[in-house]
């Protein structure tokens, strides 16, 4: 498996722009646990944009370089950072690129729904890993009491409306964008 340059490149970019939506954070008073921050929305638009195998590849850089020690998630970074109750977010994010990536990338013709759904099923994997890691670690390594229908009041209800409006904003957005970078040359229709 070789690697361009321009893959590289784009690879680091989108795992750059996870960083900078890690600090792009809204606090809600009610729940200082989990911030709302725009990391989904350069994971999806790494899926989209770059396909399934880039997408994946820049989310890994990213969690990567943050269990690294580089301070790029919400509260910092390092190996211990797997100890925080959103972790599991940030998991999510690295199946999520590559979900979007592997129901737009064969895409010949894209359009909203085509690509709003796949969006859609990325951001639940997200949540389908983020939320029980959430309870998980609130339960077991915290040591506080914390019940499942609480996690989901935490780490899900306040963000869904959200996120869905980001998914579609990502979908018109990849609408416009992906034919132009077609024709261009920067994106291929991979061929099964």
């Amino acid at each position: 498996m070789k690697l361009k340059t321009r893959d590289m490149i784009l690879i680091a970019l989108f795992a750059a722009l996870t960083a900078i939506g890690a600090f792009i954070k809204i606090y809600n008073p009610f729940n200082p646990l989990v911030p709302f921050t725009l990391q989904f929305l350069f994971c999806a638009f790494a899926g989209t944009l770059l396909g399934a195998r880039l997408g994946l590849y820049s989310q890994l850089l990213y969690v990567g370089i943050g269990l690294m020690g580089v301070p790029v998630f919400t509260k910092g970074g390092g190996p211990s950072y797997v100890f925080q109750p959103t972790f599991g977010y940030l998991l999510g994010f690295i199946f999520c690129a590559w979900i979007i990536g592997k129901f737009t990338e064969n895409l010949k013709e894209v359009k909203f729904m085509k690509v709003f759904l796949p969006v859609v099923a990325g951001l639940m994997v997200i949540y389908g890993i983020g939320v029980p890691y959430l309870y998980l670690i609130v339960n077991q390594y915290l040591g506080k009491s914390m019940s499942f229908g609480a996690a989901l009041a935490a780490g899900f209800t306040p963000y869904i409306l959200p996120d869905l409006c980001l998914s579609a904003l990502i979908a018109f957005t990849s609408v416009k964008v992906i034919p132009s970078l077609r024709r261009a040359g920067y994106v291929d229709v991979k061929q099964n």
